[in-house]
């Protein structure tokens, strides 16, 4: 395998390109100012997911999982787009999309924050990516020939196993 990566460190951010068979992997760490975890953006043009789908999930989840706190302010759009090597008008689509669902707000001339956390909204959110990865779930079961029951089943198991 073929393997190059190069380091760009700066104040706050960290650059990591990595080439394997052809494919980008772009890192863009954005680090949290309240001293919490930092969060890396990783964008992959091997992806069937857009570029702006990659970074808009990527920072919703960071938000969700708490890694990304309210009031964080996050890179300006022409410094994420000029550090990961992408065009501005992907990385604003990213942040209209936030801003639109409610995870972020932009004020002008001072840049795009966290927003305060809404947790009827979060819980939406989450309900929403449980439902997504069930109906993977449920669309390899049909293509491997497991019926509903023994889905169910193995379902309950891992419940089990998880949550209790």
């Amino acid at each position: 395998m073929h393997e190059k990566s190069v380091r760009c460190p700066s104040s706050l951010k960290v650059l990591l390109l990595t080439i394997r068979y052809n494919c980008i992997y772009c890192i863009y760490t954005v680090v949290n100012q309240n001293g919490g975890d930092s969060v890396d953006i990783k964008l992959s043009n091997a992806s069937d997911k857009p570029i702006y789908e990659q970074i808009t999930e990527q920072i919703k989840q960071a938000i969700i999982t708490g890694k990304l706190t309210p009031g964080d302010p996050l890179p300006s759009i022409r410094n994420l787009a000029r550090e990961l090597k992408i065009s501005v008008m992907t990385t604003k689509r990213a942040y209209s999309d936030l801003e639109r669902d409610g995870f972020i707000v932009t004020f002008a001339g001072k840049g795009s924050f966290v927003a305060e956390r809404n947790q009827e909204f979060l819980r939406e959110e989450l309900l929403r990516q449980v439902e997504d990865h069930l109906n993977k779930a449920v669309q390899i079961a049909k293509i491997s020939g497991i019926h509903g029951k023994e889905l169910l089943d193995l379902l309950s198991l891992l419940i089990e196993e998880e949550l209790e």
